[in-house]
């Protein structure tokens, strides 16, 4: 055999070496699966599987919040008077805000009528004046010695509208109507029901005027006046 013959064998070997071992290697990653990049490595033993959450799209959301607040909001349900009062009421106190009002008001509804039913006298002074706490007063005290008590719940607000607005005396009244679902119950001392039914929820119309001094800091407004619709 030739000199030639035999390095050609050698280099010919060498090369079916090399082809083998880069085959080899290849064939045996191949045997296990690449995780995507979708699958990661949750159905790995012994790690948990997370469900991917959406990203909420805040850019959307602004923009969604911007158009909304830019919008002009629409004066509160009242007669062209009342709307004329409110307006009064806004150019003499900067601060006023119709639609605050009216949901302090619907609010201040709540807690004046609970306070009432519960007998919460402290409560009804800091959201009543003079008038009004004094009748109010009288009734839990007349309640009181007759042994009764009311277990009564408001149900929902259907209405709270304006009927009138202006400005008198120094003083911003505005006057609501409220249409309202309210259970009410009356126990007598052993704590039998003696009227009503919490089950049955019966509609109450009540006016309530508001009112304010302009020149006061204290920015709260007081039960002035109470009426049946």
């Amino acid at each position: 055999m030739t000199p030639e013959i035999v390095i050609l064998a050698m280099i010919a070997a060498f090369l079916g070496l090399r082809l083998y071992s880069v085959l080899g290697r290849r064939a045996e990653h191949e045997e296990e699966p690449i995780p995507g990049r979708f699958e990661g490595r949750q159905d790995r033993p012994g790690s948990a599987r997370v469900p991917a959450q959406p990203k909420a799209d805040t850019k959307a959301e602004d923009r969604a919040r911007a158009e909304q607040a830019s919008r002009p909001r629409e004066m509160p349900l009242a007669p062209p008077s009342a709307e004329r009062g409110l307006a009064e009421i806004a150019n003499a106190d900067r601060r006023f805000d119709a639609f605050a009002f009216i949901e302090g008001a619907r609010g201040a509804y709540r807690m004046i009528l609970e306070a009432f039913w519960k007998g919460d006298k402290s409560e009804l002074r800091h959201l009543c004046d003079d008038d009004v706490y004094t009748s109010f007063a009288g009734a839990i005290d007349a309640r009181n010695e007759a042994g009764e008590t009311l277990d009564n719940r408001l149900v929902r607000i259907e209405e709270c509208s304006v009927v009138s607005a202006g400005v008198d005396g120094g003083f911003a009244r505005i006057t609501l109507r409220f249409r309202a679902d309210i259970a009410a119950v009356t126990r007598n001392a052993e704590g039998e029901v003696v009227a009503g039914s919490l089950d049955d929820a019966v509609e109450a119309v009540d006016v309530w005027t508001f009112a304010r001094a302009l020149n006061s800091p204290d920015p709260d407004w007081l039960l002035d006046e109470t009426d049946q619709g």
